[in-house]
């Protein structure tokens, strides 16, 4: 039996896993300090209020053949040891497997990507700027190895940025778009940021995109990718 440290549990969702009616596992813990984190309650890798892995288990059980997949989300689910146990036994139940990661663990999520049926990937910023937005030195190179692993293994996927004028500009998201097309990356989502759950009060007074999202910024995004969207708030 896997062993994961589990903060939530959404038991019905469209929109976490691109065509599939999914559950959500949301995984305590995460080693960045993401100002605009909307899970801000999932960093500390501790919490007093946790889900045993035997309970969403139980869960899963009843509902095969409602849903379609299981998305292991956080917090940050490669941090944890227990995620490949824990995807092993979903497969076995006959569930699809969706991951979002924001690229930390490169090491783990190769060992990860074998099993996942998609994946999301977080690009906070462009990679000269990263520790402003992680509050972690030397993010930027474990995140373009972890892109690079993704885009090679084949696995279905989408990068996302959730973007925040005090974290962009017009100029760091072209930037940005260019380096993960050089990467070779295909498909590629902008977020507009949610003031749910983030604990920053000077973030979420200051969170408007509608100029810096123009019309004339996205044309030249979307030009660089075979799909591009813009996922509203």
């Amino acid at each position: 039996m896997s062993n994961l440290q589990i903060g939530g549990l959404t038991p019905l969702t469209s929109g976490d896993f691109p065509g599939c009616l999914s559950a959500v596992v949301f995984c305590q813990g995460c080693s960045w300090q993401c100002g605009y984190c909307h899970n801000s309650h999932l960093i500390p890798r501790h919490a007093d209020s946790q889900i045993e892995w035997s309970s969403v288990m139980n869960f899963l059980q009843r509902r095969r053949g409602l849903l379609d997949a299981v998305v292991f989300s956080g917090g940050e689910p490669t941090l944890q040891r227990g995620l490949q146990q824990a995807i092993t036994e979903v497969r076995e139940l006959g569930f699809k497997v969706g991951l979002h990661t924001n690229g930390a663990y490169p090491l783990q999520l190769g060992k990860l990507l074998p099993l996942s049926s998609w994946v999301g990937m977080d690009i906070k910023t462009e990679f000269s700027d990263y520790e402003k937005v992680t509050g972690t030195p030397s993010s930027a190179e474990k995140v373009r190895e972890s892109a690079k692993l993704l885009i090679a293994r084949g696995v279905p996927y989408e990068f996302r940025t959730t973007v925040h004028p005090h974290y962009h500009s017009a100029n760091s998201l072209l930037t940005m778009a260019h380096e993960l097309q050089q990467l070779g990356a295909r498909h590629y989502i902008l977020q507009e940021f949610r003031p749910q759950g983030c604990s920053d009060a000077s973030l979420n007074t200051s969170g408007t995109n509608q100029d810096l999202l123009n019309a004339s910024l996205l044309k030249q995004i979307g030009a660089m990718f075979d799909s591009f969207s813009v996922r509203h708030a």
